[in-house]
């Protein structure tokens, strides 16, 4: 068997992969409610992949900061050093993949969110920059509405994966992949909607 010497990876399957494990990972929270965490944090990443991939327009300025999309414009158009490209923040890109403005693609419109959307994608965040920069305390973290972040997360992914046409897919076997990932997904997460009572 040949080992493989690289880990190689792009925009497309980072969301895809981070999809799929945040699937898995939900399949396991009913017998320990502690991988809460790592589907929080697995799908914030599948989110902001599918945001990042919805706003790519060609050139991918959309998903920088605002001032290094410019700085990159004015190097580009004048000649100049390139700055270092940041990702814009996960409620930033969330605020541009809502704006009609960004997308111009024919059947790639924005995210049109509904009544809930909006306060979990915030705690969505919220929640995986707790975890991901833990600071010493106890933290205890009320299960009952996760359900809900997460299914309200799904929305956008669907979505933006194969509802619209704002995501250009050169690997077709990633669609059904991500379909998959996110049936299995829902289903168990409509299963502990229940369980924790709405």
């Amino acid at each position: 068997m040949r080992r493989a010497r690289y880990l190689r990876t792009d925009e497309r399957e980072e969301a895809v992969r981070s999809l799929e494990w945040a699937a898995h990972q939900a399949n396991s929270i009913s017998a320990d409610p502690y991988q809460w965490k790592w589907v929080l944090i697995a799908l914030h990443n599948a989110v902001q992949g599918f945001m990042v991939l919805a706003l790519w327009n060609g050139n991918g300025l959309l998903t920088l900061r605002d001032k290094i999309a410019s700085k990159w414009l004015d190097a580009y158009n004048n000649g100049g050093p390139f700055p270092v490209e940041k990702l814009d923040e996960f409620l930033n890109l969330y605020k541009k993949v809502k704006d009609k403005d960004n997308f111009h693609i024919i059947g790639a419109g924005p995210f049109s969110p509904g009544a809930t959307h909006d306060k979990s994608f915030s705690l969505l965040n919220s929640c995986r920059n707790e975890f991901i920069h833990f600071t010493p305390k106890g933290w205890s973290l009320e299960l009952r509405g996760l359900p809900r972040v997460c299914l309200d997360a799904l929305d956008l992914i669907e979505y933006f994966g194969w509802q619209s046409t704002a995501i250009l897919w050169h690997k077709q076997a990633l669609v059904p992949r991500a379909k998959r990932a996110v049936k299995h997904m829902r289903g168990a997460l409509r299963t502990l909607e229940v369980a924790y009572g709405g």
